[in-house]
């Protein structure tokens, strides 16, 4: 009898969870509907006014009905885990909406700026005082931080002050487009706002490469090259009024263009020196082999006297260390994409919770900065499908230094910049 009364119990405990849980649902749902009915109903000021009113201050909202909804969905256990993934919905719903019309991105901004201010009076009830407890606690989550990112993004003024060098990095994520999936997104991001974060980055990759090219173009008409010392004389008048597009200084920017879409060795592109290696190590006779010849084409872009101090014996252990119980195998696409995820991981960083840098930091302090993203391009060039891997270790830097003024991160802005100039040339519509 009491093993019986236990199971009876037990059932319904879970019978009371399941419905606690279903109710919850079903009160996201009424507000969302709401939210989504308001939207394509109402102009972006009176949602804004709403808006506020519903999850800032948490009061005197005009739909009771709403209300008790939110009520019942703070009031749940779930709340402290669950009411971020809710409150960062209900802002996409609004977002994603005004993204299919230009006129109206100037909202987003205005929206994600509600969440800095500060409610006034005390809270009239339990339910007031817990909403606004939750919504502070929002403020920390990476959901805001992505939401702040995208507000940045949609800022269509240009910042070109004389004090801009003091401001965050953050203030700088626009100009990225290839960290974009990796700054804007979150785990719980719906497939609709991969999409509109996808067309965001598609938008301002190309806007770039128009810029970059128109720049090109004028440069190339209005200044003569010498190799060997690249000799650059002033532009012509005219071109003055093309500005450059990039934070690098002219001079930094030029030599960007010639390295990544010139004759890196004298002889061949980047790109003439990944095919070759891809159609040389295809007939490797195992992935041993193949990593062996991977050192040699990495390496080849490594000043002797760095690489030899330490670098190169770190590259080696690095390769030999990545999937060993493979080499005796053929190569394969998932080795490939595996040893190149690895040497990212070598070059950049691991991890978010393993922020060891050093290499890169290393690497862009002694070869160069655009060498260094040279020796990156030439991974991703042998194996694209592991292009979004770079992006991702490159978006964990920008985050971890985001707050950090741009003069005090000056070597990853500049690396920013110069991978922005190396994947227009061999990924986008820009050619040379």
């Amino acid at each position: 009898m009491k093993s019986s009364w236990l199971d009876s119990s037990q059932q319904q405990t879970i019978s009371l969870g399941s419905t606690t849980c279903q109710t919850t649902f079903q009160q996201e749902q009424h507000l969302y509907d709401h939210l989504l009915e308001k939207v394509r109903t109402e102009p972006p000021e009176a949602l804004l006014d709403r808006f506020h009113a519903l999850f800032i201050e948490g009061v005197g909202y005009s739909e009771h009905q709403v209300w008790q909804a939110i009520k019942q969905i703070v009031d749940s256990p779930k709340a402290e885990k669950e009411f971020k993934f809710i409150l960062n919905r209900s802002c996409h719903i609004l977002i994603n909406h005004w993204l299919m019309q230009p006129r109206l991105h100037s909202a987003i901004p205005e929206l994600i700026a509600q969440f800095e201010n500060v409610p006034g009076g005390q809270p009239r009830s339990r339910t007031t005082k817990r909403l606004r407890t939750l919504v502070q606690q929002f403020n920390t989550t990476e959901q805001y931080a992505a939401l702040q990112r995208l507000a940045q993004v949609l800022n269509q003024a240009p910042d070109w002050g004389t004090h801009a060098s003091t401001k965050p990095l953050g203030t700088l994520v626009r100009r990225y487009p290839c960290l974009y999936e990796h700054n804007l997104l979150t785990q719980d991001s719906t497939e609709e706002q991969r999409h509109r974060v996808r067309q965001i980055r598609r938008q301002n990759q190309l806007q770039f490469e128009r810029d970059l090219a128109r720049y090109a173009t004028h440069r190339l008409l209005n200044q003569s090259i010498v190799t060997g010392d690249t000799i650059l004389l002033p532009p012509a008048p005219d071109a003055r009024s093309i500005r450059n597009p990039t934070l690098l200084t002219d001079r930094q920017l030029d030599l960007a263009l010639h390295h990544f879409g010139g004759k890196v060795d004298g002889s061949n592109t980047y790109r003439d020196l990944a095919h070759r290696f891809v159609t040389y190590s295809s007939h490797s006779s195992s992935f041993r082999s193949f990593k062996d010849d991977l050192y040699d084409y990495l390496t080849e872009s490594i000043d002797p006297k760095y690489g030899n101090r330490q670098f190169n014996h770190r590259l080696h252990t690095v390769l030999k260390n990545a999937l060993p119980e493979h080499d005796a195998e053929a190569l394969n696409d998932v080795l490939m994409v595996g040893v190149c995820r690895r040497l990212l991981n070598f070059l950049v960083v691991d991890h978010p919770s393993h922020l060891n840098h050093g290499c890169f930091v290393d690497l862009t302090g002694n070869l160069g900065i655009t060498t260094t993203i040279g020796l990156l391009l030439k991974v991703v060039l042998i194996c694209r499908k592991v292009k979004p891997c770079l992006e991702k270790r490159l978006a964990i830097l920008f985050n971890h230094y985001e707050t950090c003024a741009r003069e005090a991160v000056n070597w990853l802005v500049e690396s920013l910049e110069n991978l922005n100039v190396a994947f227009s040339i061999n990924f986008g519509t820009l050619s040379l």
